[in-house]
């Protein structure tokens, strides 16, 4: 797996060097005093200056992707999108507003785990105590740790049948593995979560529309009546904290 992914980051490497010689004969111009080394580590083990830079590229062209699918973001977007139709109001708040609350929430749950990256990874690499692959390794862990720490059991056991690799511990379990099954756990958390936020006002509508029907104002939508009802049952009760501590508290970040 290691050897293929370095094979992949060497074309990617390759393709960008023929495409930059291209442009050179091209345009006329040309960089003679430019060596890039694409031939693997160093010596001592270590990736090679271009290989850091394709990696650095490839993160932050997935940078989305890894927030979306390795954080608690996921949770936190369906949950308050939930928020927002169990009380009615498609328009409020807007998408904008609660995928930017999802993301600095994320922040703020996610803020241990990526001190304990900053400070045991990135310090000892940027002050040249630690190769690129052990940081990379380091920061893994931690990732992994934070996502099986929310991870059903049942979840990782089952796409651990899928994959057919035989019997693994907590820290032999690839990422392959991890991030699908902590992705289903979350879906699964953020849906029950969704679930018991609809009930109270599902109850406010059952109760608006039976009073509609006994007064014989059938013809009246109980939704316009009890959207009133269900903003002042949400402010009452303090919705918005109730619905951003249960968020917070339901991560288990050691």
């Amino acid at each position: 797996m290691k050897i293929s992914i370095r094979v992949i980051l060497i074309l990617l490497t390759l393709s960008w060097l023929q495409q930059a010689e291209l442009f050179s004969q091209t345009t006329g111009t040309g960089s003679p005093g430019l060596r890039i080394d694409v031939t693997g580590s160093n010596d001592d083990g270590d990736f090679g200056v271009a290989i850091q830079l394709v990696i650095a590229m490839t993160i932050l062209t997935l940078g989305p992707s890894i927030i979306m699918m390795m954080t608690c973001f996921t949770r936190m977007v369906i949950v308050l999108g939930f928020v927002r139709n169990a009380i009615g109001v498609n328009a409020a708040p807007s998408s904008q507003i609660i995928v930017g609350l999802s993301l600095f929430l994320t922040f703020f749950v996610m803020g241990p785990v990526w001190n304990k990256i900053y400070d045991n990874a990135i310090t000892p690499y940027m002050a040249d105590t630690m190769k690129s692959s052990d940081a990379l390794m380091v920061a893994t862990a931690y990732m992994k740790d934070f996502m099986l720490n929310q991870t059903r059991q049942e979840d990782a056991q089952f796409f651990l049948e899928i994959s057919r690799q035989g019997a693994m511990t907590r820290d032999e379990l690839p990422l392959s593995i991890v991030v699908p099954s902590f992705v289903l756990s979350e879906l699964r958390t953020a849906f029950q979560m969704g679930f018991l936020i609809f009930i109270p006002f599902i109850i406010v509508d059952f109760i608006v529309a039976s009073s509609l029907m006994s007064m014989g104002m059938m013809m009246m939508p109980p939704v316009v009546i009890s959207m009133p009802f269900k903003l002042l049952l949400f402010v009452l009760v303090d919705g918005w904290y109730l619905v951003i501590e249960s968020l917070v508290n339901s991560f288990n970040v050691s």
